[in-house]
């Protein structure tokens, strides 16, 4: 056997010994294994709240990556979300801190959520609250999109006080869910001083917005987004959902503001 052929054995002989050492055997046998299993069902089973525990952090930790996915994609469509003319608003435009809702007149959420956003509005007279009408239950009903088109109307035609009477007495009727009627629509935009017969074809401006809550991520309606007009980051943006509280609200506009 040649010197070279001794070098080559050895070296297949290490290449072996290298693979088996990096593939360690089992520390239990498949017996023990399945016993470790049962002990540990049988202590979850008599400890249910570490399952509660364990459900809590991976919800939360879940949350915290939505809320990541959102900031960036928020932060990515400012001007669309802050600076668009044909959306109404209401506030200082000089406002370091914005409140922008994507909403249906129809959803019951969102009617759920409107004296939760009046309560708001009052508490924070120096931010600039944004109204992004996005009719999803058009298809449904009607009056969604309706109630959408004289919105605009009125936003153009009488401002923004105006914009904010109509929205609300809108919301006052406590109609949603198909309930809303082409009267409580006229008496809204007339409490607000729009009476015009006509009202201007705004579908373009319902469209932007539908594409920008789909590029946002939302997934329906409300969606509340919270975030400072300058330096937006992950860390001072907040999105909620159904279910807000004015004080949840008045805690994202704080931490916005900071």
């Amino acid at each position: 056997m040649t010197r070279t052929t001794l070098a080559a054995l050895g070296a297949a002989f290490s290449l072996f010994a290298g693979s088996a050492a990096a593939a360690p055997a089992p520390v239990f046998t498949p017996e023990q294994e399945a016993r470790i299993g049962q002990i540990a069902a049988d202590y979850m089973l008599a400890h249910p709240e570490i399952l509660v525990q364990v459900s809590q952090k991976l919800q939360a930790q879940q949350q915290e990556r939505q809320q990541k996915m959102y900031a960036l994609s928020i932060m990515e469509n400012q001007e669309a979300l802050l600076r668009d003319a044909d959306t109404p608003a209401f506030g200082p435009e000089n406002a370091k801190v914005a409140v922008i809702e994507f909403f249906d007149y129809q959803c019951i959420w969102c009617s759920k959520l409107a004296p939760e956003i009046e309560k708001a509005m009052k508490a924070s007279p120096d931010v600039r609250f944004v109204f992004k009408e996005w009719p999803i239950f058009a298809g449904k009903w009607a009056e969604s999109e309706q109630a959408a088109q004289r919105g605009l109307a009125v936003w153009k035609a009488k401002g923004a006080q105006a914009y904010v009477t109509y929205h609300n007495s809108i919301y006052h009727t406590g109609h949603a869910e198909g309930e809303l009627t082409a009267a409580d629509i006229d008496a809204a935009a007339k409490a607000a001083g729009f009476t015009d017969n006509t009202t201007p074809d705004n579908t373009a401006v319902l469209e932007r917005n539908d594409a920008l809550a789909q590029q946002l991520g939302l997934t329906g309606t409300p969606g509340l987004i919270i975030m400072p007009v300058t330096g937006a980051k992950p860390g001072n943006i907040t999105v909620l959902s159904g279910g807000t509280t004015a004080a949840q609200i008045q805690a994202a506009i704080k931490k916005a503001a900071q």
